[in-house]
């Protein structure tokens, strides 16, 4: 049985691409989390208006990794001190966050906040919040790296390399 988490990680390109190489994820789709109209566009997402953050809705499979890794792993993915920007990408819509659909992960997830919170000097700005909506993006969208490997990605090559590993010693 698979379970499922939504990550805000900047651009949901590069988040995704990095996401569907960690093992136990079983299927990605970007969309748009936590914002304030229905069915909106990424016209209107763009603008900042909206209240969207740009989020990746992630199926995985427990028995293969557990949550506590999965939102360890996104953080490796991401610059938790950052407010609304990751990357080149500036605007609302590129916040980060983690929105979770079971009010009994929320202490799983705040255990990890908490650990990766004290490596830093800096507060981190990571929104952790159930799901209040989520609109899929538009087609193009999906899986946009596979798509155009020559398209646009904040994260490091080396990073999607470990995302691709790092669980296989769990």
């Amino acid at each position: 049985m698979t379970k499922e988490i939504y990550f805000a990680g900047g651009c949901f390109w590069g988040t995704q691409h990095y996401l569907k190489k960690i093992r136990g994820v079983v299927g990605t789709l970007v969309g748009y989390a936590n914002g304030e109209t229905e069915n909106p566009t990424y016209k209107q997402v763009y603008t900042d208006t909206t209240g969207y953050a740009e989020t990746v809705k992630v199926q995985y499979d427990p028995a293969v990794i557990s949550l506590p890794m999965l939102v360890e792993l996104y953080f490796h993915s991401i610059d938790p001190t950052l407010l609304n920007r990751q990357g080149g990408d500036v605007g609302t819509r590129y916040r980060t966050g983690i929105y979770y659909t079971s009010p009994e992960e929320l202490s799983v997830i705040q255990a990890v906040y908490d650990k990766v919170a004290s490596k830093y000097e800096n507060p981190l700005v990571v929104e952790l919040e159930p799901l209040r909506n989520f609109y899929p993006a538009e087609e193009y969208h999906q899986n946009y790296l596979e798509t155009t490997p020559e398209g646009y990605c904040h994260i490091p090559v080396e990073l999607m390399e470990f995302a691709s590993k790092a669980n296989r010693e769990e």
